[in-house]
């Protein structure tokens, strides 16, 4: 290669970069709806990111931590989303977190304040996803069973932080994703987003969805486990259920 071409293939690779950093997630239209006891609201949203054709479209369930909890719910028998949701008085809910081959959880889980399963290290499992007497995510090394938390589960990635995408995520495979997110003040939420990236929908994450401006948010399991479930205001459910049996559940509670 001549070193004319090389100069003219190194000037297109750093414009090609330049477009790629500079995208940005737009929200294009969004629309909220009440739950059944008015303690959630189900936001949808629709976004396309700048200078691309990609498009996403996110579904989260937001509420105040004074009027509800988190629950991880055991699901050792494998019942869908759908069908462990009212059984278990929740108003919303999405899938949990890892498991192994054998269908055993991995990482921990703390349910009815019991522990289930241990905290662990991983390169994925980078956060705990608590809940007390206010919803935290933590950084594995933040976070004490000394706390006593309720309910917990550590998954990972960390998405947002300190209301900034995490770097380094991966950013090649597009799959469906679920999420925990926290924000200022006493509200928090669960959400699921159709096809992306991790690095995507840490940048998604990072843009103010409506009126909610997230501060942190953690990655659950996704891809073919991802699932998401909401009680409308009339009592029929908003379902996107899961392709496959998973381990666990979370889901929120009323106080």
């Amino acid at each position: 290669m001549t070193e004319r071409k090389i100069q003219v293939s190194a000037a297109l690779l750093f414009l090609a970069l330049a477009a790629v950093a500079s995208a940005q997630w737009i929200e294009k239209n969004s629309r909220d709806e009440n739950s059944f006891d008015g303690r959630v609201v189900h936001r949808h949203i629709d976004l396309a990111e700048s200078e691309t054709d990609n498009h996403a479209m996110v579904d989260l369930v937001l509420f105040s931590t004074k009027s509800c909890r988190l629950r991880v719910i055991d699901n050792a028998d494998g019942v869908t989303l759908s069908d462990a949701m009212r059984p278990t008085n929740c108003i919303a809910g999405i899938n949990g977190g890892y498991f192994d081959p054998n269908f055993a959880p991995l990482g921990l889980r703390i349910i009815d304040g019991k522990i289930i399963s241990r905290l662990t290290r991983g390169r994925l499992m980078s956060g705990v996803l608590a809940s007390d007497n206010a919803i935290h995510i933590f950084r594995v090394p933040e976070f004490s069973v000394h706390r006593k938390p309720n309910a917990a589960i550590e998954c990972g990635p960390f998405l947002v932080d300190l209301a900034k995408p995490v770097r380094g995520l991966e950013a090649m495979r597009a799959a469906r994703r679920t999420f925990a997110a926290t924000g200022s003040g006493d509200r928090a939420a669960l959400g699921f987003c159709s096809d992306a990236t991790l690095a995507d929908l840490a940048r998604i994450l990072a843009v103010p969805l409506g009126d909610f401006k997230i501060q942190r948010a953690l990655n659950l399991d996704g891809g073919s486990s991802s699932a998401f479930w909401f009680r409308r205001h009339d009592g029929t459910a908003f379902s996107i259920p899961e392709e496959k049996a998973v381990r666990d559940f979370v889901g929120i509670v009323a106080r």
